[in-house]
């Protein structure tokens, strides 16, 4: 079988080809995607080139296909799986699968054969043998892709921890009923972080979110608003910090007789906001640094007097693991999340590699690439603009007005059945 598919050749060199998948194998199977969205992590993968940790040395003539938040469709099982998959059957995918022989290995890295941004893939037996490939029962396939990401926010709240003094045993997850702040917390990861924050079971007593953008948060705070906040135990306070002459000292004042921060999450890798959590962190306090830089050189200044002393100390996750992705879909299907405030752009697979390589100067959310269709990358905020001209455009402006100017899945099963098809 034939397939389309952005593949890495290099630094800087991805390009959309056609070619031919090898015969399955026993121990493959033969899977057809349909959506996937582009990660910063694709980035990254595609500037470094081999120098990538998950990027193979020899791509210039073993290209890989990119893509690791993706879902599709079984179409063909080999012998070894028909027991447990079956044809028709819908997937998601646990990119991390750890392969002992080689910790690094990922889809959408590392492999020749599969990755998000294709029509056509084959996965290959380790992610079977390692658990990674995921019956999905939800009715859009974009939430299949979204539980990639949401697993990576699932995962931050598990990987924090806290001690007993006296103990020398660390409590696993978020301090619950204790105080939260999601710095720079309002791109397309945090939004997920505060919607999990005021919706998963064990919840946060205060969440202060911040940024210094007025348009960004006023889109935060109209999507998962203050009420729905309170509603869910959660005082929710959201904070432009960009007039602020004192930054720490207004967060602390934010905190009952300014006792700080249980848990403080970096979601953007400025030296500037990390030292400002290290600043805001309660006794005992662990600084999550979620998001990861490009330069391995990047580091900032941290207060080691509060280490020893107050118990401080800093957690990370570059992403979930498979349980964090299995809770993610049970929320999402049962409507406890709803990850769709993420995006802010949907596309074809040919947008895919002009998209991944200008993805930091791209403005807004995540970018959601549908792998059979032939559509540049588009703004949903621009469809209402689009649609005097386009009847395609209208009809989605008309949707997505129904669901706060977001993305859904009846925008997605309308979008499936009227944009043009990818040629190959």
């Amino acid at each position: 079988m034939k397939t389309t598919a952005v593949r890495l050749y290099g630094k800087g060199d991805l390009r959309l080809e056609t070619f031919e998948l090898p015969p399955l194998k026993e121990g493959e199977i033969l899977a057809k995607i349909i959506s996937d969205s582009i990660c910063m992590s694709s980035y990254k993968a595609a500037m470094q080139g081999s120098d990538h940790k998950r990027v193979p040395d020899d791509i210039a003539t073993n290209p890989v296909i990119i893509g690791h938040e993706f879902c599709g469709e079984i179409l063909e099982v080999g012998a070894k799986w028909s027991s447990q998959f079956k044809p028709g059957q819908r997937f998601a995918i646990q990119p991390a699968i750890n392969d002992p022989a080689n910790v690094y290995a990922a889809p959408g890295y590392t492999f020749p054969h599969i990755g998000g941004d294709a029509t056509y893939i084959i996965i290959p037996e380790i992610v079977m043998a390692r658990g990674c490939l995921l019956n999905y029962e939800g009715d859009a396939f974009y939430f299949g892709s979204l539980a990639e990401p949401v697993s990576c926010i699932v995962g931050g709240f598990h990987v924090n921890y806290h001690t007993k003094p006296g103990s020398y045993e660390h409590e696993m997850g978020i301090v619950e009923g204790g105080n939260m702040a999601l710095l720079a917390g309002v791109g397309p990861m945090g939004l997920g972080a505060i919607d999990y924050a005021i919706h998963n079971p064990r919840k946060p007593k205060l969440l202060v979110v911040t940024d210094i953008d007025d348009t960004r948060l006023a889109r935060a705070a109209s999507i998962l608003t203050v009420e729905e906040a309170a509603k869910n135990g959660v005082k929710l306070v959201y904070v432009n910090t960009s007039g602020v002459a004192d930054v720490p000292a207004y967060l602390m004042s934010l905190t009952e007789n300014n006792a700080g921060y249980n848990d403080v999450y970096v979601y953007a890798p400025v030296s500037a906001v990390v030292e400002q959590a290290d600043k805001i962190l309660a006794f005992d306090g662990c600084l999550n640094f979620f998001a990861g830089p490009t330069n391995p050189e990047f580091s900032a200044q941290y207060n080691f007097y509060n280490v020893h002393y107050n118990a401080t100390h800093v957690a990370g996750n570059s992403g979930g693991n498979t349980d964090d992705l299995i809770e993610s879909i049970d929320l999402m299907s049962r409507g406890l999340i709803n990850p769709s405030a993420m995006i802010t752009h949907v596309g074809g697979l040919n947008a895919v590699a002009e998209t991944t390589l200008n993805l930091p100067k791209i403005p807004g959310g995540k970018k959601l690439i549908y792998t059979h269709v032939n559509l540049p990358l588009t703004a949903i905020a621009d469809f209402a603009e689009l649609g005097q001209n386009d009847p395609m455009f209208k009809d989605l402006a008309e949707i997505v007005s129904r669901y706060k100017g977001l993305w859904n899945p009846e925008a997605e099963k309308y979008l499936l059945a009227h944009a043009p098809a990818l040629e190959s």
